[in-house]
């Protein structure tokens, strides 16, 4: 397996954890989204993945794209540990909690909508971080009442075992930090990263320790 990558983005992020769940060896091809303009704007990237976007994963000589397509790919092709739980209602609620954030968080706060919002209305940085503030204020309000009203609660977001859940849920925390968000609102969210981060998996795939990182 080819995981195309970029230390810093969190759909990778979730990607280099779902693989370290799972036990699989694969190879990192560093994606560079900064540099030179964006390199996944290469005609050798766009060959790819037309949409220039990372992470992509090439397996058996398919290119895979969308993070949470590829982890679904992996839990159907590797389903030990699971990342879904078995109960048709339990996998619904699951997959509605990384939806949060991989659908309506994540999208509105990527690098390209905030170079766009900062070029297109002469946004300052300030601004645009504060655009990216809101949105991922909003998500996390909502996850985190959805974690401590839910009545299976445990040490990670739906249960004692990690899901599709925590793997959104991390690198997201992460973009929050960057972009200088206040996470005290959110006591059972930090809880819950601080046990996934007890986890090899998740530590491993930390943007700092890849390759890549700067």
């Amino acid at each position: 397996m080819k995981l195309y990558t970029f230390f810093r983005s969190s759909a990778s992020y979730r990607v280099r954890i779902a693989l370290n769940l799972k036990g699989l060896q694969y190879e990192q091809a560093p994606i560079h989204l900064r540099r030179g303009g964006g390199e996944q704007l290469s005609a050798a990237y766009k060959a790819i993945n037309p949409q220039a976007l990372v992470p992509a994963l090439e397996d058996g000589g398919k290119i895979l794209t969308q993070s949470l397509a590829i982890i679904e790919y992996l839990e159907e092709r590797y389903s030990q540990p699971p990342l879904l739980p078995r109960d048709p209602a339990d996998k619904a609620v699951v997959r509605s909690m990384a939806l949060i954030i991989a659908c309506e968080v994540h999208p509105i706060q990527n690098l390209r909508v905030l170079q766009y919002v900062k070029r297109e209305y002469n946004q300052s940085d300030e601004q645009v971080n504060r655009w990216a503030q809101h949105w991922i204020d909003l998500g996390l309000a909502a996850l985190e009442q959805i974690i401590v009203a839910q009545p299976r609660r445990g040490k990670f977001c739906f249960g004692d075992t990690p899901t599709l859940a925590d793997i959104c849920l991390v690198p997201q925390l992460g973009n929050a930090r960057r972009y200088g968000c206040d996470l005290s609102p959110y006591p059972a969210v930090i809880e819950i990263e601080k046990n996934c981060m007890a986890l090899p998996a998740f530590a491993d795939a930390a943007p700092e320790k890849q390759p890549d990182a700067e």
